[in-house]
């Protein structure tokens, strides 16, 4: 199963690098959704439903991608360690 952390940088399937900023309830429904900062062009903010973010890629669509999930949490060390 995927993980959601906080402050984590993910990959999106496509190539591109978001921080996940938190995560915020719709007022209405409690839909937990993932707010998220792409991190290229205006840094801009997005959300997008949670079980979305953490869904699998779909591979029939895309069968070509390797990654398993849309987005995945990279480990990224300090080149101090």
């Amino acid at each position: 199963m995927n993980e959601l952390k906080i402050k984590g940088i993910y990959k999106h399937f496509k190539g591109d690098f978001y921080l996940v900023e938190d995560v915020a309830l719709d007022s209405e429904t409690k839909e937990e959704f993932v707010v998220y900062r792409r991190l290229y062009e205006d840094c801009g903010l997005w959300i997008r439903p949670k079980a979305m973010f953490l869904s699998e890629v779909n591979h029939k669509k895309y069968p070509n991608v390797q990654q398993k999930y849309r987005f995945e949490l990279q480990h990224i060390r300090s080149v101090q360690e």
